[in-house]
């Protein structure tokens, strides 16, 4: 004769009323949970993925189909969104010049607040 447990959700505490592993009312419940878990680090850490997935599309736009580099200024970065505190990495070539890349794409800062707007080539 089975016994009937009485599971209560783990978010809200209503009667769950199913399989016997069920740990949820509905899926909201879950996904609040589950939301609730990840905490204040997570949002930090998408609010900056989202930035430099930002940043590379920007770059990415600048540059024409099939061109290696092209120019920018700082106030048409600036107006379309990009924010330069946010960056993947840097590279320093033979030259000494140093580039800030946001992932494939990256910008060398020149004189009077140009950029030249170059894609890193594939390895």
């Amino acid at each position: 004769m089975p016994t009937t447990e009485t599971k209560k959700c783990l978010a809200c505490g209503k009667l769950v009323k199913g399989r016997s592993d069920k740990k949820f009312c509905n899926d909201y419940c879950r996904n609040n949970y589950n939301n609730s878990l990840k905490g204040d680090d997570s949002k930090l850490i998408r609010n900056i993925n989202n930035a430099l997935r930002k940043n590379h599309y920007i770059l990415q736009s600048l540059l024409p189909a099939g061109e290696e580099t092209a120019k920018a200024n700082r106030e048409k970065l600036s107006n379309l969104g990009f924010r330069f505190q946010y960056i993947t990495h840097q590279y320093q070539n033979k030259k000494g010049n140093t580039y800030f890349f946001c992932y494939d794409h990256g910008y060398l800062p020149l004189e009077n607040d140009w950029f030249l707007v170059v894609r890193r080539k594939a390895e």
